[in-house]
């Protein structure tokens, strides 16, 4: 079949099962976007209001289904919009292709209209990239693509597509992509090694097990519960790999990190073992590394060879799969219940329970509404069924904190970049990839305006996403810092915001400010039970701080309740 390099492109995106994509049309990209045109009614097009936004998207879908999320935009300004959501999918392992246009072949190079070296930017925070100029290139390229993306460690793919090769012709046929010599995405296992590790955990008197996103990631939920259960192990989480275990399982201790549990985080320094599973010990999760765990024994079950070693010294680390390693770790574990060591958690946990928690879920003293209690209403009306999304900030580590998840890939937010403005279109992203779940986007004041334009996607497509901005009138976590290490010098940190309400309903989504307590509850009824998108602003106390904290170059131990 002759056919031209644009239209290759869109059988080969439907040869490999993509339905939907993201992107933003324009001159470079303009041939593809002609042929999307014709092929409509197989493949669904998302017009987003900012190419970051077709990332974002990209990888909310992603995250919510596992699939490849995908996103299009044209060459100069268009290709350079991707980069922060490319390097956002790149450091917490989302699998993403992005393909963009660019000028012509015989312009590479001469600084021609909207002509930017995508390859040359997008090289440090893609797994791979690849620019075609010739269309006979196009299948092979675009295979390579999906199979980098969502194999191994998964990952963004950037192909740049010049525009002659977009209308030059080809003999069409598509094969997927199955292996690349020299790469090779999952180790083989060393069966060996899961012995030494069942071994040393057999032997362990104050075990603990932190648990990252790698499990989601290898569809090894249900594996790593056996495994826990058996082993009777306290397990705590990273926020990329919050939902992976529910939240309410009694070997659940909670989150690791800067905001994370009293428990976990102190008894990290207590532990004899230490056991890894899907995560990469970066510096939010271990303080000062020079204190870190520096009494146990780590063991590091991972899939990525140049994360072993990378951070925290290993004892045993056991490369592959991790679906693969925990069957084969599950047959030789001891069943115990290390009930000693749990009732330490208890202990500490009822600490954190009377000093924090307890207070921010029911504040006293005539304080306003905390972000906890919000948080909270919507547990008890979403029944921890909802995929919640958030953004970055005080509100982010709040969401993770207290939000409760019965079921995997639920928690949705931006972890190694940090990336504000993320929520809005992600969320967007989310519940179309899973339209049957009911997806909330819980968003500050700050991070909605980066991505506020997004509001028209919705009204566009008419996509039901459930968006809550907590508004403190300030960039929450950057005042928080200001607070207790700045000597209150709040510089550039008070916003002064527009009136969100009238934007939201300016797209015609329906819109409630509460601003007292009692008006919550049946705010948030109202929200979840609607069948359309619907927009909440919750006025919350201004000046809050989000606790526990381990202060920057502080010891895990270190943690302060106040």
């Amino acid at each position: 079949m002759r056919i031209s390099g644009a239209e290759a492109v869109i059988r080969c995106l439907l040869a490999e099962g993509v339905d939907l994509i993201y992107g933003y049309p324009g001159g470079a990209i303009m041939p593809v976007y002609d042929e999307l045109y014709k092929f409509q009614d197989q493949l669904h097009h998302v017009l987003v209001r900012h190419e970051q936004g077709a990332t974002h998207a990209a990888q909310g879908y992603a995250r919510a289904t596992g699939k490849v999320g995908v996103a299009i935009a044209t060459s100069g300004p268009g290709a350079t919009n991707l980069v922060t959501g490319i390097a956002d999918a790149q450091i917490d392992s989302t699998p993403m292709v992005c393909i963009t246009g660019q000028v012509g072949r015989h312009l590479l190079g001469s600084d021609a209209f909207q002509e930017t070296d995508i390859i040359g930017i997008s090289t440090p925070v893609t797994k791979w990239n690849f620019q075609v100029t010739e269309a006979s290139q196009i299948p092979e390229i675009i295979a390579k693509a999906f199979y980098i993306a969502r194999s191994g460690r998964p990952g963004p793919v950037l192909i740049d597509i010049t525009k002659n090769a977009q209308f030059d012709e080809l003999d069409f046929s598509y094969e997927k992509c199955t292996g690349i010599r020299s790469y090779v995405p999952v180790p083989k296992l060393n069966l060996d090694k899961v012995a030494e590790a069942a071994a040393l955990i057999n032997s362990a008197k104050k075990p603990l097990i932190v648990f990252g996103q790698g499990i989601i990631l290898g569809q090894a939920e249900a594996e790593f519960k056996a495994v826990i259960e058996k082993s009777g192990i306290p397990a705590a989480w990273t926020i990329l790999g919050l939902s992976a275990l529910p939240t309410d399982h009694p070997l659940n201790v909670g989150m690791l990190g800067m905001h994370g549990n009293y428990a976990p985080n102190l008894l990290t320094n207590e532990c004899d073992v230490l056991i890894a599973f899907g995560m990469r010990f970066d510096d939010r999760v271990t303080g000062k590394l020079s204190t870190y765990a520096k009494q146990a024994k780590v063991i590091h079950f991972e899939i990525d060879p140049a994360e072993i070693d990378k951070n925290v010294k290993t004892e045993i680390a056991v490369l592959g799969d991790v679906k693969e390693s925990l069957a084969a770790l599950l047959p030789l574990l001891d069943a115990k219940s290390h009930d000693l060591w749990h009732n330490e958690f208890k202990a500490l946990a009822e600490v954190e329970f009377n000093s924090v928690i307890k207070e921010e879920l029911n504040p006293t003293n005539g304080k306003g509404i905390s972000m906890g209690e919000t948080i909270e209403m919507i547990n008890k009306h979403s029944k921890g069924d909802a995929i919640i999304v958030s953004d970055v900030g005080q509100h982010q580590m709040f969401a993770c904190r207290y939000a409760k998840f019965n079921s995997t890939k639920s928690n949705i937010t931006s972890g190694g970049l940090g990336t504000m403005g993320f929520a809005l279109p992600a969320a967007i992203g989310a519940k179309m990839g899973k339209p049957e779940r009911e997806v909330v986007a819980i968003i500050g004041d700050g991070g909605f305006q980066m991505t506020i334009q997004e509001l028209g996607t919705i009204f566009q497509t008419q996509v039901p996403v459930k968006i809550v901005v907590l508004n403190n009138e300030f960039l929450g976590m950057v005042r928080q810092w200001q607070e207790l290490f700045f000597d209150n010098r709040y510089a550039s940190t008070k916003m002064i915001n527009p009136n969100f309400v009238a934007i939201a309903e300016g797209y015609h989504i329906q819109s409630k400010k509460v601003t007292q307590r009692e008006d919550l509850d049946e705010a948030i009824a109202e929200m979840l039970a609607s069948k359309d998108s619907y927009f909440l602003e919750v006025m919350v106390e201004k000046e809050n701080n989000v606790f526990p904290m381990i202060p920057t170059g502080a010891c895990v131990s270190e943690i302060r309740l106040s």
